[in-house]
């Protein structure tokens, strides 16, 4: 061990029992991460010397991990150590979140993937997968440039929700964030210059969140990649926004099964409930004909999920 990584080792060693008093992921432990952080540092001096003269950002990077219940285990690809304005920064990746949505029971299972030009992409209905089909031995050039992305996940119900979103409005958000403004006015190391195929990924589904069922662990991680960790998006204003639909797509079956559920738990729409839904869709909604087809799939999820626990108690 180097003498600079050993220094770093005497930075992240102490942090033992606050890690463990802090950890929001029981399968997370201290002594496996903060090895997988010596391996991270031991391999690339110039994080190493971010952590020396930054100190606290090296020491927050990791409680992050903690916090967050995040892994660096290089084969699973969720999280790293990177070097970002002067310190130590916690990443993670697309996948990462996809798993901790996954983890904490917001979600079953989940998919982002790039769509480009010459691909064939269609969505089929609300409530099913979409289908997306191309050579998965062309090339880029022969696929075409990039047109869109999606996100698609299945719900505990077992029906899927897709959120769809063309480049432009993706790269409507990278222009908003405070790393990609870095990047063109001083050069600075921006991950949507190093890693743009990762971070389009990660802006639909961090935009595909807002109609899944809400988690702290997810809100959490979401929260920290668009703040602490640089990307300079704040979606705490955004998350529970959607514009105004005029159109309302939500389908009868739908309200019929929320409607469903509603008994099981002496359940109604009540003004209590609308007002909560309202806060929760970040609009003013007096009537259920008034949602979309994604919001009521997230009501009922929402729904199911209380009478879940009714049960249990």
């Amino acid at each position: 061990m180097s003498a600079v990584v050993q220094k770093v080792f005497e930075i992240i060693n102490p942090l033992k029992t606050e890690f463990e008093q802090v950890c929001s992921e029981p399968s997370i432990a201290f002594k496996r991460e903060s090895e997988f952080a010596m391996q991270i540092f031991a391999n690339n001096d110039f994080l190493a010397t971010a952590a020396l003269n930054n100190p606290v950002s090296a020491r927050s990077a990791v409680m992050n991990i903690a916090a967050i219940g995040i892994s660096l285990n290089p084969a699973q690809k969720l999280a790293y150590l990177v070097p970002r304005n002067k310190g130590v920064c916690l990443d993670i990746s697309y996948m990462g979140l996809m798993h901790i949505a996954q983890q904490s029971g917001a979600i079953r299972w989940c998919q982002s993937s790039i769509v480009r030009q010459n691909d064939n992409f269609h969505l089929t209905s609300i409530d099913t997968a979409p289908k997306h089909e191309y050579n998965a031995f062309a090339t880029q050039q022969q696929r075409g440039e990039i047109v869109g992305a999606y996100t698609v996940v299945k719900t505990e119900d077992g029906d899927y929700l897709t959120h769809t979103m063309a480049i432009a409005d993706i790269y409507a958000i990278r222009d908003r964030s405070t790393a990609w403004q870095a990047w063109i006015s001083k050069k600075k190391s921006c991950p949507w210059v190093t890693d743009e195929e990762q971070m389009i990924l990660k802006t639909v589904v961090k935009q595909a969140a807002k109609y899944w069922p809400r988690r702290e662990r997810l809100d959490a991680a979401i929260d920290y990649v668009n703040t602490d960790a640089g990307e300079g998006i704040d979606f705490n204003a955004e998350r529970n926004q959607r514009p105004v639909d005029h159109s309302p797509n939500i389908s009868a079956d739908t309200i019929d099964k929320i409607n469903a559920i509603m008994i099981e738990i002496d359940g109604d729409w009540s003004e209590k409930f609308m007002g909560y839904i309202s806060k929760k869709f970040g609009r003013d909604i007096s009537s259920p004909t008034e949602l979309s087809e994604n919001e009521g799939k997230s009501i009922i999820a929402m729904l199911k999920a209380k009478a879940s626990n009714n049960d249990k108690s």
